[in-house]
């Protein structure tokens, strides 16, 4: 049977009561709007790791590529390096694919990274004439999702940061520390796949929030509600918490330092 637990959060005062779902279902719309507005007081919108959009969103789209299963330090790296061996998307295009791979080692997955970029290069400028994705600013976000789902490997992930950060369409793209932090509050079930999570977070979350909230859920992740010994005490969002491991809230410290 399934069921839901209610609990109490506090904050300011108020006291509202808050239903967090342990089954398939939607979160609850005043408790994801309790949570987003708790993270965003503690991590200002992302202002820890800021993005910011690339002049041509074909940049963010390479970055996105080369930052699959990797850090960001890496990803960094490598975008770096490609930038520095090569004058133009053309004379990477041109390039082989072990000089591509040795390129990007950095960002780990070399050559296979180096296929993707390749083929994906040679797919943008048969489809605009140029290595460039400026054309589609002006797409609506099926036909630009359509297309860039189209490209090697790009998938719902990737398309997604690409949307949200480089054309400012309404997207969520869901990494590990969302996918960990959605399923230990109860937003997901434990099995559900990225591409899941991504379904409930733009079904439950404004689409005025996609870029906060992806943003101060991944800080929340990567400070607070990590993969092996989260800071429970520290975390102003335990009361929606269903997380078996979880710690008895303390006296932790608010926001903790980020060393």
């Amino acid at each position: 049977m399934k069921t839901k637990e209610t609990v109490k959060v506090h904050r300011a005062g108020i006291s509202p009561a808050a239903v967090c779902p342990t089954a398939l279902t939607l979160p609850e719309r005043s408790v994801v709007l309790w949570v987003l507005d708790v993270l965003e007081k503690a991590w200002g919108m992302g202002k820890l790791s800021p993005v910011k959009a690339h002049e041509d969103p074909l940049d963010g789209l390479i970055v996105t590529i080369l930052s699959q299963n990797t850090n960001d330090k890496n990803r960094d790296r490598a975008f770096a390096q490609l930038k520095l061996r090569f004058s133009s998307w053309e004379e990477a295009a041109a390039s082989s694919i072990e000089e591509l791979a040795s390129t990007i080692r950095a960002a780990g997955l070399g050559e296979v990274k180096a296929r993707y970029i390749n083929q994906a290069l040679k797919r943008i400028k048969e489809r605009f004439g140029e290595y460039s994705l400026k054309g589609m600013k002006s797409w609506d976000k099926d036909k630009a999702k359509s297309f860039l789902l189209s490209l090697p490997g790009v998938g719902p992930k990737t398309a997604a940061c690409v949307l949200l950060f480089e054309l400012g369409q309404p997207a969520f793209p869901v990494d590990t520390h969302i996918t960990r932090v959605c399923k230990r509050i109860g937003w997901a079930p434990q099995n559900a796949t990225p591409e899941d999570i991504q379904s409930i977070m733009e079904a439950a979350i404004p689409q005025e929030q996609y870029y906060g909230a992806h943003l101060n859920i991944i800080e929340h992740g990567r400070h607070i509600c990590t993969a092996r010994k989260p800071a429970c005490p520290s975390c102003p969002i335990i009361s929606c918490c269903s997380f078996a491991g979880k710690t008895r809230r303390g006296e932790g410290q608010w926001p903790p330092p980020l060393s």
